[in-house]
């Protein structure tokens, strides 16, 4: 005779000493072998090492902390350095930077090349500073261009044709204006620094109180502030909507195979 069999059986005790297994994910890499580009880094390198090279011979022609000043300098000397970065992430197969950063950098330095060729450069503007001072010349001339129009044109082809596109985020963009509202507010402190009269007080005629006044100065600020808005907009919109130029076909090892039955 058999003995019955219980309606319930107990569970059986855990075993002690062996510590219960954590999940663990399938890295990327496991599928798809990472891919260097060191075509995309040298030409990286090469943008950022254009505009370090201007930004140092314009600290060595001028005053340094003056030259520091500008939002042109400043925003060339982060583009060289993010593009350093992202040069040795491309060398090295490594993810690309966080979008934060390079979707301000694209735009800063968008900032740039516009404001200096739509206001600054441009002779019917009420901002020009065409006859203010003398045209530049031998070496500033060749910092001009590449500060003002090589390495921002250089930074889009970049975002255009070598990076992946709907990584930019509209969330992103108000982040993306605390510089240049923190730049607006440091140029108007440095100015009430600086004795009335002294040339170079402001160093961009739309922020210049002592010809415009504070209430036409924050009037030019909100306005261009929300043209800044827009662009960053713009760029978003762009990246989304633009082709990708780096799509290949992955081989990752094993094929999917469709369902039996």
């Amino acid at each position: 005779m058999t003995a019955p069999i219980p309606r319930d059986i107990p569970d059986l005790p855990t075993i002690p000493g062996v510590p219960a297994l954590p999940p663990s994910p399938v890295p990327a890499t496991a599928v798809m072998t990472p891919v260097r580009h060191p075509l995309t880094a040298l030409y990286r390198l090469l943008v950022a090492l254009a505009a370090a090279g201007a930004v140092t011979i314009e600290l060595l022609l001028g005053s340094p902390v003056r030259i520091l000043s500008y939002f042109t300098i400043q925003s060339n000397i982060l583009l060289a350095v993010v593009l350093t970065l992202a040069a040795r992430r491309a060398w090295t197969a490594r993810r690309p930077l966080p979008s934060a950063l390079t979707g301000a950098t694209l735009l800063y330095i968008t900032i740039t090349g516009l404001v200096y060729h739509l206001l600054l450069a441009r002779a019917s503007s009420p901002f020009a500073m065409t006859g203010e001072t003398a045209p530049p010349t031998g070496w500033h001339w060749v910092t001009d261009q590449i500060l003002h129009t090589a390495t921002p044109v250089a930074a889009a082809l970049d975002w255009l044709l070598l990076t992946a596109p709907g990584r930019l985020h509209l969330r992103q963009a108000v982040t993306w204006l605390l510089y240049p509202l923190a730049y607006l507010t440091l140029s108007l402190i440095r100015g009430e620094l600086i004795l009335p009269g002294t040339p170079g007080r402001y160093l961009y005629p739309f922020l210049d109180v002592d010809l415009h006044g504070y209430k036409s100065v924050l009037g030019n600020a909100l306005l261009l502030g929300l043209a800044f808005f827009a662009l960053a907009v713009l760029l978003v919109a762009l990246d989304h909507a633009r082709p990708n130029p780096v799509r290949r076909r992955a081989k990752t090892g094993f094929r999917l195979q469709p369902p039996v039955g």
